[in-house]
């Protein structure tokens, strides 16, 4: 039962993700949101990594050690570190009592559809492997992050997003496994570009961050409105 039989170079990059996650919210604790989404951001390169490595090493993970040190992770990172942020970042304009309970609420929102769209995804995972049911956790990281340092950031505007991401991640929309090596590429190179130190942010990765946002939202939005298109304008009987 030694811990090294069951690891893998891959669960490497799954711990740095965990850890990206703990220091967004240490950051968040601190005031320092910038830093908190950025740490956020981090967890989502090294929670793509991970599974890289582990398909590039032909991993056998016969007990699952690797999936559930994934999903762990990621809880960290992208359920817990953005509920945190959510609320904090909800704390600093102001809100009255009522409008920081509203908060509180969206963040136990964001947590909780993360641990349900999570199980599923784990129950799941031998069935649904070209396509997700439900919005990828990793959105509420990427959605947030980016939100916040886009400078389009907005305490209502966020909470009703965050709202929308949580309902998502729990719905049945199906969102596809993204592969294509050039989006990949220009998604990696939009992230790296949103991570660089803030005296460069402003002059140079301003329009990487705003148009990652976009995309983003984007593929929130794209599945859920095709698939209700073509449910309730395309697939009814013809009329005549």
């Amino acid at each position: 039962m030694n811990i090294r039989s069951y690891t893998s170079i891959a669960d490497i990059f799954s711990i740095a993700n965990a850890s990206s996650g703990f220091l967004s919210i240490i950051m968040a604790s601190m005031g320092d949101l910038i830093l908190s989404a950025k740490f956020m951001l981090l967890a989502v390169i090294f929670d793509s990594v991970d599974g890289w490595v582990a398909r590039r090493i032909n991993r056998e993970d016969e007990c699952g050690f690797g999936m559930h040190m994934d999903s762990l992770s990621d809880i960290v990172s992208f359920g817990v570190a953005p509920a945190i942020l959510i609320y904090i970042s909800s704390t600093q304009y102001g809100f009255n009592y009522f409008n920081m309970a509203i908060a509180l609420v969206v963040a136990l929102l964001v947590l909780i559809c993360g641990l349900l769209r999570l199980s599923r995804f784990n129950v799941t995972a031998d069935v649904c492997k070209d396509k997700f049911f439900g919005l990828p956790i990793p959105m509420t990281a990427l959605i947030l992050g980016t939100l916040y340092l886009s400078g389009f950031f907005s305490e209502y505007l966020a909470l009703f997003i965050m709202i929308l991401v949580s309902l998502l991640m729990i719905s049945t929309f199906e969102y596809p496994k993204i592969r294509d090596i050039r989006v990949l590429s220009i998604g990696a190179i939009l992230l790296i570009a949103t991570l660089l130190p803030q005296k460069i942010v402003s002059y140079v990765a301003s329009f990487p961050t705003k148009l990652l946002l976009v995309i983003v939202l984007l593929y929130l939005l794209a599945v859920p409105i095709i698939e209700l298109y073509n449910k309730f304008f395309r697939s009814g009987p013809n009329v005549r």
